[in-house]
This record gives C-alpha cells, structure tokens and sequence, in this order.
C-alpha cells in the first residue's frame, strides 16, 4: 500500500503553499486571485489524472498522437457542501490518423478503470465527454 504526503503552509489570505515535502511547490488560493482555488485544483487533477491515462494507453496501442487539450467543466451544488454534482470533460485529439474507436476506448479505460482521481470521486457523480479528433 502507497500513501501519499503532502504539507501546506498557510501565507495570507486564502492562500496555500505546499507539495510532497522535499518536491515542487504549488500556491492554492480559495479566492482563485493568485493561483486556482481547491475545487479548480480538484478539476484539474481529474483532466491531467485522465489525460495521462489516455497517453500512456494510447502509446501502448501505437497510436501516434502528437497533441491533446484538455477542457473540463464541473457543476456544483449552491448550498455546502459545493461539492461537484457532475463533470464534464472535452479531449481534442491531434495526431497521425488517429483511430476514433481507439481514443474513445483509451479515454473509456481511463475513466471507467484506471484514473485514480476520478475513482476517489463520489460515485455519484456523473462523468460524460466529448472528443475532437483533429
């Protein structure tokens, strides 16, 4: 079993500076004045968590993909928590005759099995996406 460590520092305001002891550092700001707030962050993790995944799973399938983009959209509850009550992800995909059935299935394995963040997520929350291929 791996557990994670990290350590914040609060410096003002609403902001937080911190990382894996010993690593990069990363500003956090709930105002999303300096830096992106946590709920952005947490958007964030979730896109990069599954556009890892689906470079990693497209290379292994030997698709040559040479670009992709990530947009996501979170809608959140008006009362607390504000937590995400559905996400919505858009990947456009770029690269030398990329297989569409191939990215779908590399962006269906990284959501359905693979990206750890998505899996940490409420299982209620739905998660739908679009692809453009370019």
């Amino acid at each position: 079993m791996e557990t994670k460590h990290i350590a914040l520092a609060w410096t003002g305001g609403l902001r937080f500076r911190g990382g894996e002891p010993g690593g990069p550092a990363a500003l956090i700001d709930a105002d999303n004045a300096e830096a992106p707030g946590p709920m952005l962050q947490l958007l964030m993790a979730a896109a990069s968590c599954s556009g890892a995944d689906v470079v990693d799973i497209l290379a292994k399938m030997r698709e040559k993909l040479t670009s992709l983009e990530i947009e996501a959209w979170g809608d959140r509850r008006e009362e607390p928590p504000r937590r995400y009550t559905s996400l919505r992800l858009r990947f456009r995909a770029r690269g030398d005759s990329l297989d569409e059935a191939k990215v779908r299935r590399a962006i269906d394995l990284s959501l359905e099995k693979y990206c750890s963040v998505m899996h940490s997520l409420a299982t209620d929350i739905p998660v739908r996406y679009e692809l453009d291929l370019g």
